[in-house]
């Protein structure tokens, strides 16, 4: 199901500071507040096979698959095919416990991943796992964080 797309900037800005903590008993009393809400596994895929990161009927496919394989519950399942010369295919799962999203760029034979799970059911690793697996890369770069509520 392709839809004509549109492009739109997005500027992020992140400020960092480090938590500044008078000692060992008041970080651990912090680290005890805490509870994970969520787990967030995103990365970077390089060299791919140019036909598999240009077939969005295929990526449909195997992000389906990888919700499936990881527990997921697929709410709805949308994608976009950008032609030309810089093509590449946009695959964005809604899924009960967050999302699955991943870009490709034809042009550079690269991938993007980025996968967001909410609750305790659901693997995100497996379901990045199973998409590695299917595109293909010669090389990747995998991100974990434990999303926190303090």
């Amino acid at each position: 199901m392709s839809e004509k797309a549109t492009a739109y900037n997005l500027y992020v800005v992140v400020f960092f500071q480090k938590p500044r903590f008078k000692d060992k008993k008041m970080l651990e009393s912090r680290v005890a507040q805490e509870k994970i809400v969520g787990k967030h596994v995103f990365g970077n895929l390089y060299n791919c096979p140019e036909n598999i990161i240009s077939d969005e009927k295929y990526l449909r496919k195997i992000v389906r698959e990888a919700i499936k394989q990881a527990n997921m519950t697929l709410v709805s399942l949308r994608s976009w095919s950008f032609g030309g010369e810089k093509g590449g295919v946009s695959v964005i799962a809604l899924i009960t416990e967050s999302h699955v999203a991943v870009h490709t760029w034809r042009e550079y034979n690269y991938a993007t991943v980025d996968i967001y799970t909410c609750g305790e059911e659901s693997n995100p690793e497996k379901a990045f796992d199973y998409i590695v697996q299917h595109l293909r890369p010669e090389s990747v770069t995998r991100y974990f964080a434990d999303r926190s509520s303090g």
